[in-house]
């Protein structure tokens, strides 16, 4: 068993493309035009580390509560290193 996708909110889909497969080297795996329940645009936006099975689903935040939790999504846990949007990251690979 394994987890496919991991949704992180992101204020905006480009500039978090770019910070995970330009400064942490992860793979772009889809970015596909969508729509929302009520037919708005968005995108499916999906990285993971070169050969990983669990990838982060990048999901543009939707309205005001969705804003205000990008960057704080872990609630402050966690502090090797900040993404693009503050939130703090601890990757741990196999065996650690």
């Amino acid at each position: 068993m394994h987890l496919g996708l991991v949704a992180i909110v992101v204020s905006e889909y480009d500039p978090a493309i770019r910070f995970f497969t330009d400064v942490l080297g992860f793979e772009l795996v889809e970015d596909s035009p969508s729509l929302t329940n009520d037919g708005r645009a968005k995108r499916w936006v999906v990285v993971r580390p070169p050969g990983a099975v669990t990838g982060l689903l990048l999901a543009r935040a939707d309205g005001d509560g969705q804003a205000a939790v990008v960057g704080r999504q872990a609630a402050g846990r966690v502090a090797v290193f900040l993404d693009i949007a503050g939130n703090k990251w601890d990757l741990i690979g196999p065996g650690s």
